[in-house]
């Protein structure tokens, strides 16, 4: 058997990358990831013990939107630090522009389970949680 520690980094690939630079630029900073690699249609950001790459689609799926139900990715959660770092991510994402799917609110994952769960301009969902302690960690 192997453990793991945790996701090293995650790539999401994107159909309108001038959209999605911006947006990623500042949340992923706001999130306090540090830009390390970057060109017109890549993004790599490090930090909170992973990383983050944004890359551009091949050009016959630009323009595409994103579908959760799909093979593949169904959303991403950044885990928070405090319950008020939710609040805080929920007022960031609606100046950023995003579609809010769900304001901050509770939820039956786990005890004390709170996010907010919006959407990129692709339509890829993001949730930013937070869950006291260890949460279910804990039991791993």
């Amino acid at each position: 058997m192997v453990e793991i520690n945790g996701i090293a980094h995650l790539f999401l690939t994107v159909g309108n990358i001038e959209a999605a630079l911006p947006f990623y630029e500042k949340l992923l900073g706001y999130l306090g990831m540090k830009p390390v690699l970057k060109s017109d249609t890549f993004l790599y950001c490090v930090g909170g013990r992973t990383a983050v790459g944004i890359q551009q689609a091949d050009p016959e799926h630009r323009g595409e939107l994103f579908n959760q139900r799909r093979v593949g990715l169904h959303h991403v959660c950044f885990r928070a630090r405090e319950r008020a770092d939710v609040d805080r991510v929920y007022q960031f994402a609606k100046d950023l522009g995003a579609r809010i799917v769900h304001a901050p609110e509770e939820g039956a994952w786990a005890p004390g389970y709170y996010s907010v769960l919006f959407e990129d301009p692709d339509g890829i969902r993001l949730e930013v949680n937070f869950v006291p302690g260890k949460g279910l960690l804990a039991e791993t």
